[in-house]
């Protein structure tokens, strides 16, 4: 049997946009930061204009009371091209984006650099004043990710991470259930990225100059000093561990999608295998990988990580599959659908519960709904009412360092215990070791 339970346009966007995680409220602290009336329009700085930046800057845009102030980027073309497509006269055109923070005509900033900028930016962000919200995932390393949030309350600033799904209606709607009491007691959830790079991947290729319009040296920044690879940037950075991995880039958007719903916080231990075991390239992240946590509550999440292959593992198109005792949720961005459980050996006939299939946005005329403009609408919204925001820093963090934990298990070839009070791994130095890495001078983390 199965039931339709549509979400409506106005229950989407009030649900979306308008409602918060929490209530705590933060006032500005900073002497120069501008306070924000509901009518006040929004200066925005960008420190980041490819791809994810541009999608992010089109999210602002479709905001009412958000303005573009800024652009900031390390390559000349991409910049330039920015400025044609976005900027006026009046927007502030840089590749140093400490200028972008010294101006107090700025409010807040959109960081969507390369990962590893992350910390070093929205610390420096925070010390002067601007709100910030900040791609996923939020750090490279999980000491950046606590200094980060001493630097978000310490300067009181509303902080919002980019996994936005927790802004999506669809997410919010299962969120506000006990999905125990939805499908059963929920024992293991499974999720996955895959894409079939065999057999090239990212290619394979020497050392070379880097293009005019670059400023490799800021590219690089606090990580090592090397020389510049056309598999390395602008995009290709998220094959190289010491720039991103695809288990923090697309993973820890299913793993945020498991804390939300279930209500998780962190794990107790996490075990990680895999290698490159088909793809011929450059890249220093595995071709497949399989991650498994085990949270207090006595439940599994399981992250495959296929880019020698990618037909589906699940039995419905889905991003995260929830099973519990008595169905299996399958949830992505368009609906999710609940197939019964069927009783096993010894257990009486019949079907554990009914079927159910719920469409976000059913009836309206945009079926291609754009989550990251809601989740910079609750951005704004937060800024002038300064509570917390769908994804706060912390929540952004315990997700990241999900991932992070996964990529630590991996290269130490063990299966790790995780003290969420201490953050440190629990009885292994070497884990431990990889919490954090040694910058580059001149570059601090300095809160």
């Amino acid at each position: 049997m199965n039931h339709q339970n549509p979400i409506s346009r106005r229950t989407f966007s009030k649900t979306a946009a308008g409602a918060v995680a929490a209530v705590t409220v933060y006032p500005s602290s900073a002497s120069y930061a501008r306070v924000i009336g509901a009518n006040d329009r929004v200066r925005v700085g960008f420190l980041g204009t490819a791809n994810r930046g541009r999608q992010v800057i089109d999210a602002f845009l479709k905001q009412p009371d958000a303005e573009i102030a800024a652009l900031c980027d390390v390559d000349k073309t991409t910049l330039n091209k920015a400025k044609a497509d976005y900027g006026t006269d009046a927007t502030f055109i840089t590749e140093n984006f400490r200028k972008v923070f010294d101006r107090q005509d700025i409010d807040a900033v959109c960081i969507a650099t390369p990962d590893h900028w992350h910390a070093i930016q929205t610390v420096d962000a925070c010390k002067a004043g601007k709100d910030v919200y900040v791609e996923k995932p939020l750090s490279v390393t999980i000491f950046e990710g606590r200094k980060m949030i001493e630097a978000a309350r310490k300067y009181k600033r509303v902080v919002q991470v980019g996994i936005h799904r927790r802004s999506g209606a669809i997410y919010r709607d299962l969120a506000a259930k006990n999905l125990d009491d939805f499908i059963g007691r929920v024992t293991v959830a499974r999720c996955s990225h895959m894409s079939n790079m065999y057999p090239d991947g990212i290619g394979r290729m020497q050392p070379s100059a880097p293009p005019e319009t670059l400023n490799w040296d800021l590219w690089l920044g606090p990580r090592a000093e090397r020389p510049f690879q056309e598999n390395i940037a602008p995009y290709k950075f998220r094959w190289w561990i010491d720039y991103s991995s695809q288990v923090t880039n697309n993973g820890v958007h299913f793993i945020d999608m498991f804390r939300q719903l279930i209500k998780e916080g962190s794990p107790t231990d996490v075990c990680a295998m895999g290698g490159n075991f088909a793809v011929n390239d450059d890249r220093t992240i595995p071709d497949t990988m399989h991650v498994t946590w085990l949270f207090p509550s006595g439940r599994l999440l399981e992250f495959s990580h296929y880019e020698a292959n990618q037909n589906p593992i699940t039995a419905l198109p889905a991003f995260v599959e929830f099973r519990g005792t008595n169905g299996t949720l399958y949830i992505n961005d368009a609906r999710y659908v609940v197939t019964p459980e069927k009783p096993g050996q010894f257990q009486t006939k019949g079907d554990r519960m009914q079927a159910v299939e719920v469409t976000a946005n059913a009836g309206g005329s945009d079926q291609n709904f754009d989550i990251t403009a809601l989740h910079v609408r609750n951005f704004i919204d937060c800024i002038k009412s300064r509570e917390l925001p769908n994804t706060d820093i912390e929540e952004g963090h315990i997700s990241t360092s999900m991932s992070l934990m996964a990529n630590i298990s991996l290269a130490v070839g063990r299966r790790l215990q995780w003290d969420p009070t201490t953050e440190r791994f629990i009885g292994n130095d070497d884990a431990n070791d990889m919490l954090h890495y040694e910058y580059r001078a001149p570059w601090k983390l300095e809160v």
